[in-house]
């Protein structure tokens, strides 16, 4: 077969595994379609357990102790990248590690539903740099540090969003027929 019959098969559509528009087609579409579902769930149930977790272990908000959100503050404050969110956080542990907690919860679920899906990666990837700024940023080498690496995930998530099996996609659709729908009555 010449370079030339085989571009004439993929773009005539008659590869099984391309579309006549060139486009992938069969498994190949699905596993395209569907490729970051699997982070989805993972960054989702993550921080909706990390967000349940803070907000069932009531040292966590307490004044002292090792498990204390305070004593974590105090041990990074002067290793951060930016001392300022730390002081910050210093002014209210308490306030801020509910906000945290909640955030980490809003974010968990808004990401496995698909409910404004890139509003909530967006979010997750601020807690995500807010944290490798703080609490990880003197990892060595930094990719000991989990936090960049989370941070890293959900920038696709920013990007694409949640277009399937989500709580946006059913709106989109219910958006599109109540359009057409409107459309045929008019």
């Amino acid at each position: 077969m010449t370079g030339i019959d085989a571009m004439n098969q993929t773009t005539t559509g008659s590869d099984p595994n391309h579309r006549g528009d060139g486009g992938p087609s069969g498994l190949r579409a699905l596993a395209v379609r569907y490729a970051l579902l699997p982070l989805r769930v993972f960054l989702g149930v993550t921080f909706v357990y990390a967000g349940l977790d803070k907000l069932t272990t009531p040292a966590f908000f307490s004044g002292s102790g090792p498990d204390a959100l305070v004593t974590t503050l105090h041990a990074v404050r002067d290793s951060a990248a930016i001392p300022g969110l730390v002081d910050l956080a210093l002014k209210s542990p308490a306030g801020f590690g509910y906000a945290i907690a909640f955030g980490e919860l809003a974010v968990g679920l808004g990401t496995l539903v698909g409910l404004l899906g890139r509003v909530a990666a967006a979010g997750g990837a601020l807690i995500s740099l807010s944290l490798w700024l703080t609490v990880s940023w003197s990892s060595t080498p930094y990719y000991y540090g989990n936090d960049l690496a989370y941070l890293m995930a959900w920038l696709p998530l920013v990007l694409a969003g949640a277009p399937y099996l989500s709580l946006d996609a059913l709106i989109a659709k219910r958006r599109r027929h109540r359009g057409t729908t409107a459309a045929t009555d008019a």
